[in-house]
């Protein structure tokens, strides 16, 4: 008896040992929580299935693009972005690269992603031609600005976010400023959603950076404006993306965003198993839409999100991940 009471004993000190083992090989991790919804949710979703389902300490860091790209290339951290649009900070993405300081390792967002100027739908309804940038800069009384009545307004992103740079490139190059628009500044994305919403449900009218995925463009009906020129690769990395060039030509984003999910190059060399996962994890538009859709819904934040998706699409995430760790996240929820 005390013979099979030893062996059972030492077998359990091994699964104990090797999960100790598992938890210290993942162990501290930093995970980047931007600011737009579809971020938040991959984050807080990451975060669980990397403490529950790999034994990791994983925890959320602030940063949004241009921050975050940053600190991941010059210091390593934050070990994961889940949502990086590399498009909006080009040079640097591939500087970052190269110098094998970060690596794409998913396309978390599959055929979701869509930035640009829109402007709202019943807008456009009665005018055909505020559809396109030429349309809108013929009328700047239609998109009065806050600050000056007399001008109309472009609303531009949240400070630090790499869009926001491409948007005042973009203002400077089509020459919004002699059509009589002022660029605005909302000082958040809370601002922006908020300057959005009032507008619309005013049926006032209003031109502003936005993109998709996102709860609010799921919530209100905005029509994408035509720039009226081609996407141009070459112009977009030498001067639309840079805040420092001066001479702007108009451009216009991609007809769909390149989102990747970024890795700290240490952090990758020291985590194949996580990685995988991150290789593995990816929403198509309409998944992603649902889950804004509830969070709008909902009030959710993105922990909510990732629970709730969890718990109702185990069928989608579980073949992300190895079985016995897929039990160990079902275990948690």
């Amino acid at each position: 008896m005390n013979r099979f009471l030893g062996i059972a004993v030492v077998s359990l000190m091994g699964v104990f040992a090797s999960q100790q083992a598992q938890s210290a090989e993942c162990g501290d991790v930093t995970i980047a929580d931007m600011s737009s919804m579809s971020a938040e949710f991959l984050a807080a979703m990451d975060k669980f299935i990397l403490n529950n389902g790999f034994g990791c300490n994983a925890n959320l860091v602030a940063g949004d693009t241009v921050p975050g790209i940053t600190s991941m290339i010059e210091k390593g951290q934050p070990d994961i972005i889940p949502e990086g649009a590399v498009d909006v900070v080009p040079a640097l993405y591939k500087d970052g690269v190269d110098n094998g300081k970060i690596v794409a390792v998913s396309d978390p967002l599959s055929d979701a992603g869509n930035q640009g100027l829109w402007v709202p739908k019943y807008m456009v309804e009665k005018d055909a031609a505020l559809a396109s940038l030429a349309g809108v800069l013929q009328h700047p009384e239609l998109f009065a600005s806050p600050e000056n009545p007399d001008h109309g307004a472009i609303y531009n992103g949240a400070p630090g976010w790499g869009a926001t740079i491409i948007t005042a490139q973009l203002y400077k190059a089509n020459k919004m400023a002699e059509h009589k628009f002022d660029l605005i500044d909302p000082g958040s994305l809370a601002g922006l959603d908020s300057a959005i919403s009032r507008a619309y449900e005013r049926k006032e009218g209003i031109i502003a950076y936005y993109w998709s995925p996102t709860g609010l463009l799921g919530r209100y009906d905005m029509v994408k404006v035509d720039l009226g020129v081609q996407h141009d690769p070459s112009e977009w990395k030498r001067c639309t993306t840079n805040a420092e060039c001066t001479d702007p030509k108009p451009n216009s984003w991609t007809a769909s965003d390149n989102i990747k999910t970024l890795v700290a190059k240490p952090f990758l060399d020291q985590n194949a198993e996580v990685v995988e996962y991150l290789k593995k994890r990816q929403l198509s538009a309409t998944a992603i839409n649902k889950v804004l859709a509830w969070m709008n819904e909902n009030q959710a934040k993105g922990k909510d999100a990732a629970l709730h998706f969890l718990k109702e699409n185990q069928g989608v995430w579980t073949t992300w991940l190895a079985p016995e760790v897929a039990e160990k996240v079902k275990a948690a929820l």
